[in-house]
């Protein structure tokens, strides 16, 4: 392996496989139409998955870019009957307050074709959730350390962790309860971390609907400068 020097710290020569073109358009096409089949779901089973599936899942997360390479996530890992509980519970008493009293008439007309309502149930049917929290800073020996990108980071690892779920063959859903302090209170999270995203995982129930809906053409998200 290839070393040198550049501002006296270690690089090593990139290992690239350089795909021909005809493996590129494979390559993109299938991963789209993979991606493509990615729905969001509301109704899961109870149906065990190993640990090592999540643990695998969460280490393609870890490999997202970061500012400055400070990798500014941590990703809590829920399985506990008890914890999931408390989770619901707390969940839902945001959810019903912002479905009462916060969300504009507007939004809540939007939200109808998605069927959306303040009950969360498969919080606790779901055999994992996932609570990625950002670290605002490090801290080392008292010490804090600026962290970069904070909230860029963290979504682009929150990306490579559905898309992750996604080709282990299992659902999600990005839930963002409104505020989400409780799950740093619940998980016993550091003052330096704030809840970003949580993800419950697992198979959809045996009979699950989503909406019947469409994604923008590529006309409509695009626009190409030649």
């Amino acid at each position: 392996m290839k070393e040198k020097l550049i501002n006296g710290h270690s690089h090593i020569q990139l290992k690239f496989d350089h795909a021909d073109i005809e493996t590129l358009l494979v390559r993109s096409e299938d991963f789209y139409l993979s991606m493509n089949k990615r729905r969001s779901v509301r109704e899961f089973s109870d149906h065990n998955i190993p640990q090592e599936v999540i643990e695998n899942i969460v280490k393609t997360a870890s490999t997202a870019p970061s500012g400055a390479h400070k990798q500014p996530w941590t990703f809590c890992i829920i399985s506990n009957p008890d914890l999931k509980k408390k989770i619901r519970e707390a969940a839902e008493k945001e959810e019903y307050e912002s479905y009462q009293n916060r969300m504009s008439d507007q939004w809540l007309k939007d939200l109808e074709p998605i069927g959306t309502d303040w009950e969360k149930p498969f919080l606790e049917t779901v055999p994992y959730i996932i609570v990625v929290f950002k670290k605002i800073y490090d801290e080392e020996e008292g010490q804090k350390k600026t962290n970069y990108y904070v909230n860029e980071s963290v979504g682009i690892a929150c990306g490579f962790l559905i898309s992750a779920i996604h080709q282990a063959g299992l659902a999600t859903l990005t839930h963002t309860p409104s505020p989400m302090n409780f799950l740093s209170e619940i998980l016993g999270r550091p003052k330096n971390e704030r809840p970003y995203l949580l993800l419950p995982i697992g198979y959809p129930a045996e009979e699950t609907y989503v909406p019947n809906i469409k994604r923008k053409d590529l006309n409509e998200i695009s626009k190409f400068y030649k």
